[in-house]
């Protein structure tokens, strides 16, 4: 696994952080947030140019930047640090390279066309930062990126993990990024969707999202591949669960039904586990929460009140929301939750709310979990789901 986040560099700070419920969230600093009605987020702080030794630091997006130090640190802990070796890459985003079209278009208003530097368009579209994935680390093999909103690092990881466990590949490296954009920061507040004080997911008094910034990685590798070479399994990926609910263009469905089967699919193909713990979407916007809510009691309900007993948290209140890095990121503290046995704190949640019917998890605690499920939903009713279970 590879993480880089406000929280910091490394799967192991990002976990120590977040075990003791600490918040990265502070005051924009990327670009003037005074106009608008959110001025929070949750920036990486100081330098963020990864060490590279085949590309030009120069002319990288800080997407390319922070998706590196990412997919190094997964490499690493995996022990696939080799030229050549052959992988499927396979990642989301919402943005790409993001800020350097935003650059070359305001040299472009600025001086004029043909003074604009066009070396700023070498790292915008999306799949340059996966071409310098390749160039960076010798890589070959093939790849594909995902940009279907905020469930596009959890789709990446999904279709990761098919093509793996269908043997067409033996290792296959999946996650996401995103970078903090004034474009999109004003498109979510154009939206109502940022709140203008804490994030507080699942709290009856929620007011909306903060948007944050970061990259996500996991190893993903066939089992036999793994024991002959002796590595380290954190756990398996055992279900993924994908569904569209084309319910509205930024809404969720209020009934949650795209978010249930993606829950429901995931589960059928795990083998229906005992779920430990459940990491929720949970953006703290009005609409998203309730949605999320009735989509897990549908699915996991056994009682007439509808009660769900299993722990549900989201991590968004300390490390903001990261778009199309959000299903990644959230998909390696999964993975920490489970081989540490630990519940990550829901934390700022001081209300509940009768609608949103949930067991939360208001400090984080120590528990026994041999199975965790992710949820990641995105505009337009793309609903992603991703299980994994503990390696015996």
């Amino acid at each position: 696994m590879g993480i880089i986040t406000s929280h910091g560099a490394g799967v192991e700070a990002n976990w120590e952080k977040i075990k003791a419920g600490e918040s990265s969230v502070g005051e924009i600093t990327a670009f003037d947030a005074s106009p608008f009605r959110g001025r929070l987020g949750a920036e990486i702080r100081g330098d963020t140019h990864a060490p590279v030794s085949r590309l030009r630091a120069g002319r990288l997006d800080r997407a390319s930047h922070l998706l590196i130090y990412a997919v190094r640190e997964a490499l690493g802990l995996a022990g696939l640090i080799k030229p050549g070796i052959d992988v499927f890459l396979s990642l989301g985003t919402t943005l790409g390279g993001m800020l350097s079209g935003a650059a070359f278009h305001r040299e472009v208003i600025e001086k004029g066309i043909s003074r604009a530097r066009i070396s700023k368009t070498l790292d915008y579209l999306a799949h340059y930062q996966a071409l310098n994935l390749f160039r960076e680390f010798g890589l070959t093999g093939d790849y594909a990126v995902f940009s279907d909103a905020c469930a596009s690092s959890a789709n990446a990881i999904g279709h990761a993990f098919g093509l793996v466990s269908s043997g067409r590949y033996d290792v296959a490296i999946a996650g996401g990024y995103d970078t903090m954009s004034e474009f999109t920061f004003a498109g979510f507040n154009s939206l109502m969707a940022v709140t203008p004080e804490i994030c507080r997911p699942f709290d009856k008094n929620r007011t909306g999202l903060i948007l944050g910034e970061g990259a996500g990685i996991l190893a993903i590798e066939e089992l036999g591949h793994a024991i002959r070479r002796n590595a380290r399994v954190y756990c398996e990926i055992t279900g993924y669960g994908v569904a569209s609910d084309a319910y509205h263009m930024t809404s969720p469905n209020p009934g949650g039904e795209g978010a249930a089967n993606a829950m429901a699919m995931a589960l059928k193909e795990a083998g229906f586990p005992d779920i430990g713990y459940i990491n929720a979407h949970g953006t703290a916007t009005k609409y998203n929460d309730l949605m999320e809510a009735r989509a897990i009691t549908k699915v996991f309900s056994s009682g007439n009140k509808g009660d769900v007993d299993i722990p549900v948290s989201s991590i968004k209140p300390m490390i903001g929301h990261l778009l199309g890095a959000a299903g990644a990121v959230e998909a390696v503290v999964s993975v920490a939750a489970l081989i540490g046995n630990y519940l990550p704190a829901n934390i700022n949640y001081l209300t509940p709310d009768p609608d949103c019917n949930l067991s939360i998890v208001t400090v984080g605690r120590a528990a026994e979990i041999r199975a965790v499920l992710s949820n990641s939903f995105g505009f337009g009713g793309s609903n992603a789901t991703l299980i994994f279970g503990e390696y015996r």
